[in-house]
């Protein structure tokens, strides 16, 4: 047996053209399924208050605030899952900022805190570091001080 009738048999919609409705009780088969339909893009918490202004305000609203890329239940590169686990193994609540969705606060935390990469961790509104800063910090101890 060849491999599409093999395919055939296991998937039996498998080169058939699904039939088009007319009747309007009915949905119209030939268009694409509302799974497959584009999500829309993230909207950015920021709105349309500036960069520098929404920055200030996070970083004073909250006691310890991360910007990193994604969310600490899905991080978006090693460094960010690092900081958050770090941050989640103390048991208090974070504020995270996804700079992925937003290019402009992406760009801007690292002129705010004249720090090249990311994440960035704030405690209390002052500049901690990045998750390298934030490891060692969590290893000798001064991390647990900071966050009492």
């Amino acid at each position: 047996m060849g491999i599409r009738k093999k395919i055939k048999k296991r998937l039996p919609i498998f080169g058939r053209k699904s039939p088009v409705s007319t009747s309007p009780s009915e949905p119209n088969r030939s268009s694409p399924p509302s799974w497959m339909e584009p999500e829309p893009e993230p909207q950015s918490p920021r709105g349309d208050v500036p960069v520098q202004e929404f920055l200030e305000k996070v970083i004073a609203e909250n006691k310890v605030v991360l910007f990193m890329k994604g969310s600490p239940a899905q991080p978006q590169c090693g460094f960010s899952a690092n900081a958050a686990g770090i941050l989640a193994s103390y048991g208090q609540p974070f504020k995270h900022v996804d700079v992925i969705i937003d290019f402009d606060v992406r760009e801007g935390i690292k002129d705010f805190s004249q720090w090249p990469t990311l994440p960035q961790i704030y405690i209390d509104g002052e500049f901690v570091g990045g998750s390298d800063i934030l490891s060692e910090m969590h290893q000798d101890g001064s991390l647990a001080e900071l966050l009492q």
